[in-house]
């Protein structure tokens, strides 16, 4: 792979990861509820689901998908309930109390959630994404080179993609956490997640317009 290819993907990635997508609403959401650090594990899970929309899309398992009215369709709702749900819940999440800061890590360590769960539901966002295997699938044929190994641009594409990516995210969740001292107060955690439960939910309503054949003319 060349270096004019490489760095033709890299701005190509670094516009894909800055784009307002689920990733980022649920990077900037734990980044406030929980902070940095613990949306650390969240946004490792992201990248987990990255890696594998970019394995479909690089194994030609995207294009057959997208080649399936019935096997597409399955997949986009599946992606939009789930982002619906985590909407939902978070609409719906019942704020702390108000605390004082000197027991606030305390406190907010009770509410987090676990390790594991953290990760999936990062994994589950991208993974369930219909709209990261459309983009892919047109997107990434156009930097491999058809007459080289497969493989190895594979991994560089993946490893770029995830830097990229993780390192936004932690942007992300680093500017929303900015606001965490002035979320401790009930009304104001409740604001917080109004706005980014309605706007999970919308996000995964927006899936069920997302069209196959956008990509299949690409």
């Amino acid at each position: 792979m060349s270096f004019a290819t490489w760095f033709s993907f890299f701005c190509a990635a670094c516009l894909i990861a800055i784009s307002p997508g689920s990733g980022a609403i649920l990077s900037m959401s734990h980044g406030l509820a929980y902070g940095v650090k613990r949306a650390s594990v969240t946004i490792l899970g992201l990248q987990f689901g990255l890696l594998l929309v970019l394995i479909i899309a690089g194994a030609g398992v995207g294009s057959l998908l997208l080649a399936s009215e019935t096997a597409f369709s399955v997949v986009k709702i599946l992606g939009a309930l789930y982002l619906i749900y985590l909407g939902v819940t978070q609409f719906f999440s019942k704020p702390q109390a108000s605390i004082s800061m000197s027991t606030a890590d305390t406190q907010d360590a009770a509410h987090v959630p676990s390790f594991r769960r953290r990760v999936l539901t990062g994994f589950l966002t991208n993974a369930s994404n219909p709209k990261g295997i459309v983009f892919m699938v047109a997107v990434l044929p156009n930097f491999i080179n058809s007459q080289a190994a497969l493989l190895p641009q594979l991994i560089i594409l993946a490893v770029t993609m995830v830097v990229v990516d993780a390192s936004v995210m932690h942007s992300y969740a680093l500017l929303a956490s900015s606001l965490q001292n002035l979320m401790r107060d009930v009304k104001a955690q409740r604001i917080q997640n109004r706005i980014f439960g309605a706007v999970l939910m919308l996000v995964g309503a927006s899936l069920f317009f997302v069209k196959r054949e956008a990509s299949l003319a690409n």
